[in-house]
């Protein structure tokens, strides 16, 4: 009998660690089935001490894959078991044909593991840069149901999803994207370096600048000082947030496509066996909205006390009525997990849609507005000259 360490998540989504004596990594996941729990990370006897840990920590990206790198690896997996082949020998054709060097490397740091007797969730769970908690989820889900194969297949495809969902967005938001942070950039300079110029000339003859000179003044210096760490915190993120779900064009494209991470995640988990608690805890981290994390937070309390989902999320007011209808007719016709991909078909379309249509309108926007901002500026500059002028002639 030798102690292991593990890491699960237990019934109420929250995550658990601790140590067990055990023969084997199966009796620590056995024991932890028995609870209820599920495992994401085990560790051997032996592994995971303070010199082993320093040793072994990558520094800076090191062999950290990308979503890209994770993709093509859980698809080449996919393919080989479908073909027949067993695990060691779909590893070890990875490691053969691996693209570059990162997947390589973790491709053999996997094979090593698994051939060590290590379960292949549990040899991605040591590798926690490179492998997220929803992959490592539904694997370990999948090796449990005996379907590793379709399991890695549906998690590259929704990887592949997502990425295109992602590409679509930020393709057409790059011309946009410049356009403002060139006219944010040319209001901080005006708000920041030329408007402070003139305090001084004015306390060198005794005189106030204008009240919206002033005004601009203390706007610069509000956002130099508070604008970029405003945001770490968690109130005034949460408000940030917030406030973006609710903006009139920007507002309704967050949502779609919020909505559209939540159904892709919480159905491709439900549908390959995850429970619904954990499923809601590994879902809430790739919302990427902490209002939208704190109205799921709500619906997992609702969950947990056997109540609906679509309940709670109805009454946070931040996901689209669509999405709430697909998951209350899931929830009554024992569908949620079908339900919610479904609805993500549905909200992945409207997120395209709406990006295309936000585009169209987002350049004038965008050169309407900063252009009557920058005017606001420059004609509160020219005041302040004209003021100059006059205390000049006095």
């Amino acid at each position: 009998m030798a102690e292991w360490r593990y890491t699960a998540i237990d019934r109420a989504g929250q995550s658990i660690s601790g140590r067990l004596e055990a023969a084997d990594e199966a009796e620590v996941v056995r024991h932890l089935r028995r609870l209820n729990a599920m495992p994401v990370r085990i560790v051997p006897p032996g592994r995971g001490s303070a010199l082993g840990g320093l040793l072994s920590r990558d520094f800076g990206r090191g062999d950290a894959l990308t979503a890209q790198d994770v993709t093509a690896l859980l698809r080449e997996l996919a393919t080989m078991l479908g073909a027949g082949q067993d695990l060691d020998r779909a590893l070890r054709f990875l490691v053969e044909t691996a693209p570059n060097v990162r997947i390589r490397r973790v491709g053999a740091a996997l094979r090593e593991a698994v051939r060590d007797g290590s379960a292949l969730a549990t040899a991605m769970a040591a590798q926690p840069r490179s492998f997220s908690r929803l992959t490592i989820g539904l694997v370990r889900a999948g090796e449990a149901g005996g379907t590793l194969a379709p399991t890695l297949e549906r998690l590259a495809t929704l990887m592949e999803r997502e990425r295109s969902l992602a590409a679509t967005v930020q393709s057409a938001m790059i011309y946009p994207a410049l356009l403002l942070a060139a006219a944010t950039g040319a209001i901080a300079l005006l708000l920041t370096q030329v408007l402070p110029q003139f305090v001084p000339l004015f306390e060198q003859n005794g005189a106030q600048l204008p009240s919206s000179t002033r005004m601009l003044i203390a706007a610069g210096d509000a956002v130099a000082a508070y604008g970029p760490a405003a945001l770490r915190r968690p109130g005034p993120r949460l408000l940030f947030d917030r406030l973006r779900l609710r903006l009139p064009v920007f507002g309704g494209l967050a949502r779609e496509a919020m909505a559209a991470r939540l159904c892709r995640t919480l159905g491709t988990l439900l549908e390959n066996g995850v429970a619904l608690i954990p499923a809601l805890a590994i879902v809430r981290e790739v919302l990427g909205n902490e209002a939208g994390a704190r109205g799921l937070d709500q619906a997992t309390l609702s969950a947990r006390g056997g109540a609906g989902l679509a309940g709670p999320l109805e009454q946070a007011g931040l996901f689209p009525v669509r999405m709430i209808h697909l998951l209350r007719l899931g929830e009554e016709t024992a569908q949620l997990g079908a339900m919610s991909l479904r609805a993500a078909d549905i909200h992945e379309e409207r997120t395209r849609i709406a990006t295309q249509r936000l585009v169209s309108l987002l350049t004038p926007a965008i050169t309407i507005v900063m252009g009557a901002v920058i005017a606001g500026i420059v004609s509160s500059l020219l005041l302040a000259m004209l003021s100059l002028n006059d205390l000049a002639q006095q």
